[in-house]
């Protein structure tokens, strides 16, 4: 993709997150989308991602959900404001709150696709509903509940 990810426009000083900072050297450096009103991310795990020989550890799967669904809340909050990526103040997003349920085991030595829909944007929150899949497969699906970081923490 040449467009830039949702997370390129995080300031500096906001992205180390380990899941989807583009400073941190050792993170997963999630990256997102738009492809009309869904956002999506493609995510390949490595072979240390691995939970049982061939299967994708859990909490890999919940990393992605959670951080491209942050990101997409800010990409959303953006678009409602009428406002460019990146423009002053910048908007970010944490997690209030975080569910998955694990419909099968996803394989290892596959890109995974993670897409996301804004279900409620009301205010300083955003709920998202999310969907992770392999070869075509849903294997984990999200809720996410994220809210705007207070801007003391922003700047």
């Amino acid at each position: 993709m040449n467009e830039k990810a949702f997370q390129d426009y995080y300031p500096d000083q906001l992205s180390h997150c380990y899941g989807c900072g583009r400073l941190n050297q050792h993170g997963l450096h999630v990256q997102s989308y738009w492809e009309g009103d869904e956002a999506v991310c493609r995510f390949e795990p490595r072979p240390y991602h691995v939970a049982i020989p061939g299967y994708v550890y859990g909490g890999l799967l919940a990393s992605l959900i959670d951080c491209h669904c942050t990101g997409t809340a800010a990409a959303a909050s953006y678009r409602a404001e009428g406002r460019d990526m990146g423009t002053e103040p910048a908007l970010r997003f944490v997690t209030a709150s975080l569910h998955v349920d694990y419909l099968r085991p996803t394989p290892l030595g596959v890109a995974l696709d993670v897409r996301a829909r804004v279900t409620e944007l009301k205010g300083r929150k955003v709920v998202m509903s999310a969907e992770l899949s392999a070869n075509g497969e849903v294997c984990a699906r999200g809720e996410v509940v994220a809210v705007r970081m207070p801007e003391h923490l922003v700047t």
